[in-house]
């Protein structure tokens, strides 16, 4: 039996788990490595959102859903349902390998709901832009 997630250093080690396996999936690796220049910054500021997401801390300062649909742009909207499905997959993978507890049920719940929502900004944000 995993115990929970606790610590920001067993956030880092979700973040950093699970991006190594996004890093080398066939269907996400080209969405994301093309954009992220410096993988231990990105770590951090990943630690900083799911720390303050799971723990109720207010650390993150940016705005990821400005920068999703940056991505969907720079990949010229091409960005599907799959992609989160993959994500979400493996997401859920990573925590139940590491983790279990209400922390962890907490960390794939936001992801889902980040997921679905994410999902649909980048695509108003498709129709925003061709109106």
């Amino acid at each position: 039996m995993n115990r929970d997630i606790q610590t920001r250093e067993d956030v880092h080690l979700l973040v950093t788990t699970f991006y190594a396996k996004v890093r080398k999936d066939e269907l996400l690796a080209p969405i994301f490595n093309p954009m992220i220049q410096d993988w231990e910054e990105h770590f951090e500021k990943l630690t900083d959102f799911w720390e303050g997401n799971l723990f109720f801390k207010k650390k993150y300062l940016g705005n990821p859903l400005v920068k999703h649909v940056e991505v969907d742009k720079f990949h010229h909207g091409t960005i599907e349902a799959k992609h989160f499905g993959v994500w979400l997959n493996l997401w859920y993978e990573t925590v139940d390998a590491l983790f279990e507890g209400e922390v962890a049920q907490r960390a794939k719940n936001r992801a889902r709901n980040m997921s679905t929502f994410i999902h649909l900004k980048i695509f108003e944000a498709r129709n925003e832009s061709s109106n």
